[in-house]
């Protein structure tokens, strides 16, 4: 897991060879970025997903964790609170594995907490289980999914 902000984005392009292509989108965001929706900025390989959400409490947050991709979750506006966990350490799942929605959720509690204040991102890689959207206010983001 990695939290920082786009001023650092250049230091972890050399982790994934569409990094660069992420943060270089994340950095031209437009002046008002949709509230909802998915573009395929790459076809499958590199995914943008809109949300504007009510953010929940902790207890309300599920651990959750993906095969196919990594996250970088970038707040735009808001604080998103986000659980953090090993996946090995996760050993109550809700259900098996989704292959075809690539997510599976965990009763488990996180390990850790960080605040991605707007601006800020975090990457969760497929070892990471997250519990994102914690805020007390809206939460406006943008996951890109980047296929491993």
């Amino acid at each position: 897991m990695i939290l920082d902000t786009l001023d650092n984005a250049g230091r972890y392009a050399a982790l994934h060879p569409l990094f660069a292509q992420a943060f270089d989108y994340l950095r031209h965001l437009p002046a008002q970025p949709p509230e909802s929706g998915r573009l395929n900025l790459v076809g499958e390989h590199l995914v943008a997903i809109y949300s504007a959400v009510q953010g929940r409490a902790r207890d309300a947050a599920q651990l959750e964790c993906h095969r196919r991709y990594i996250d970088i979750q970038y707040v735009i506006t808001g604080d998103d609170e986000m659980g953090w966990a090993p996946l090995q350490a996760c050993r109550q799942p809700v259900a098996a594995f989704n292959s075809e929605k690539d997510i599976q959720f965990f009763h488990d509690t996180p390990h850790s907490w960080v605040t991605a204040r707007a601006g800020s991102f975090c990457v969760f890689f497929p070892e990471d289980a997250h519990a994102p959207l914690v805020s007390d206010g809206l939460i406006h983001k943008v996951v890109l999914k980047i296929e491993v």
